[in-house]
């Protein structure tokens, strides 16, 4: 038999083919996550700076119930996700008040929110990292077998030569890369991808607490000072947001 890697596909025993087709199916899970997350993150970018300009327009009016509504052209986008719960919470808390104040209770919410963006943004990663961790145990795997087989070859030949093991020994070798060639890419797309989402959570971040901001400014002071400083710092949040998403 000789080292053709088309005659060792061929050859190769029924065990050894069913590690590699885990190992494929493995490449194409952790593949359409990279292209999903990819996808995920972009269009959650774009929207973002979209949203960012109108809801600042609306927050400058100072018309919240915009911003609620804004929101439903501009599915899939964190930040309007984000920021339409905490709005809703606090124009429903300010309609009907109660022991806590509209403020905390939207402080409450957006926490509660951004928990839930956080796990939709890191969807599948869990998977990409399993990928990652356990294909070389899969392909190890294939090793082991393909040495059993080796050693079957040489006892059915009763010698030890090259003929004998080279079958089982092919096997081996070539299960073993197949595994790490998908293990180190699945490794790679893992962190690439966990320090965009970090950078996508930590504008998110920066923007709830911003709005936070917003909204007590919105409650507190009176007169032109007041007013000039909710003014000052009504872009803030959103902009933030808008510069953050261009440079993730």
């Amino acid at each position: 038999m000789s080292f053709n890697l088309v005659d060792v596909f061929r050859h190769m025993q029924p065990f050894a083919l069913a590690i590699v087709a885990v190992l494929v199916l493995m490449a194409m899970a952790a593949l359409s996550i990279v292209v999903e997350r990819l996808w995920i993150y972009y269009r959650s970018r774009r929207m973002a700076k979209r949203f960012a300009g109108e809801a600042a327009r609306l927050l400058e009016r100072r018309e919240l119930p915009g911003v609620i509504k804004l929101s439903a052209s501009y599915d899939g986008c964190h930040l309007a996700a984000l920021l339409t719960a905490g709005t809703r919470t606090y124009l429903a808390a300010v309609a009907q008040p109660g022991e806590l104040g509209a403020v905390e209770l939207a402080r409450r919410e957006l926490a509660r929110q951004a928990d839930a963006v956080s796990a939709d943004v890191r969807r599948g990663m869990g998977l990409l990292a399993s990928v990652g961790s356990v294909a070389p145990f899969v392909g190890l795997l294939g090793t082991v077998v393909g040495i059993i087989s080796a050693f079957q070859g040489i006892s059915a030949e009763g010698s030890g030569g090259l003929g004998a093991v080279s079958a089982g020994i092919s096997e081996a070798l070539i299960v073993t890369a197949i595994g790490l060639l998908v293990a180190i890419p699945s490794v790679l797309a893992f962190n690439f991808l966990s320090a965009r989402a970090d950078r996508l959570l930590l504008a998110l971040d920066q923007s709830r607490g911003e709005f936070i901001d917003y909204l007590e400014n919105q409650g507190g002071g009176g007169g032109e000072h007041g007013a000039g400083k909710r003014d000052a710092e009504v872009h803030r949040p959103l902009a933030l947001e808008a510069r953050a998403s261009a440079s993730a």
